[in-house]
């Protein structure tokens, strides 16, 4: 067996859930955005990649935009060429950035929305609107050997549009239920847990063999809830992990976080 046959092969063995727990993809842009505030080479992107995976992260996250914020194409592809886990590349669905999907060749491609002056990623991406192109997007992704999941809010319509569309997954995004928590507002978290567990729910029923992930906003004070929603089978978390690695090492930080989700599960 070739050396790529072998790491296609492993790839596949890691993207299978056989804990029935939630996996773990680190999104790692956030360390991009620290080395290019300075512009320096400094901190690697692909040293944390690799440290977090040491730590347990079950996949790699990186978005690369197309202001070029963070993550910039080299790490992209020295990112793709090192990991042992698997690579979720975020991408916004335009002709560019299918290109790069194609030469990169990530076990994952995610589509998600993109402005450019919002600080993050707002919402989910609109499915239901733009079905034509991104039907044909999400093929020719699939047609290269990636897979393939769409950011989405939890509404049914988004949901059987993803369907329709042919994805492999979906992502729900779960930023409203993560800011009514930072608002101290219990009931609408409450409310917000109803409304994605009952989009899971939607989605198992749309079709039994899609997968399920959320992320957006999540922390180790309110991810164990979304952990425990059965049907979910990866959580990808950022912004809160690298914010916690400030403090006890990124090692640390991803150990703590998947201690959080799977307490008690």
């Amino acid at each position: 067996m070739t050396s790529t046959a072998v790491k296609t092969a492993n790839l596949a063995q890691t993207s299978k859930n056989t804990l029935k727990k939630p996996l773990l993809g680190v999104n790692i842009d956030h360390v991009a955005t620290l080395r290019q505030a300075r512009g320096v080479s400094y901190p690697s992107p692909l040293a944390a990649a690799l440290l977090c995976e040491q730590a347990g992260a079950d996949g790699i996250t990186i978005h690369l935009r197309e202001d070029r914020r963070h993550i910039q194409d080299a790490d992209v592809y020295e990112i793709a060429e090192q990991l042992t886990t698997r690579m979720n590349l975020e991408i916004a669905a335009t002709a560019e950035m299918l290109e790069i999907a194609r030469k990169v060749k990530p076990f994952w491609v995610c589509l998600v929305p993109e402005k450019r002056a919002e600080l993050t990623t707002e919402g989910g991406l609109d499915v239901a609107g733009q079905m034509p192109w991104l039907t044909e997007y999400v093929s020719k992704l699939q047609a290269a050997g990636i897979k393939v999941s769409l950011f989405i809010d939890p509404e049914d319509k988004q949901i059987a549009a993803a369907v329709s569309c042919g994805a492999d997954a979906i992502e729900l995004h779960t930023g409203a239920y993560a800011e009514a928590g930072l608002a101290g507002n219990a009931e609408r978290m409450k409310d917000e847990l109803t409304r994605i567990k009952q989009a899971v729910q939607a989605a198992q029923r749309a079709n039994d063999k899609l997968l399920i992930n959320a992320g957006h906003g999540l922390t180790r004070d309110n991810v164990h809830a979304i952990a425990q929603i059965d049907g979910i089978y990866e959580l990808n978390i950022g912004h809160a992990l690298i914010a916690d690695a400030v403090f006890v090492g990124l090692e640390q930080a991803v150990m703590m976080m998947k201690s959080a989700m799977h307490q008690g599960i």
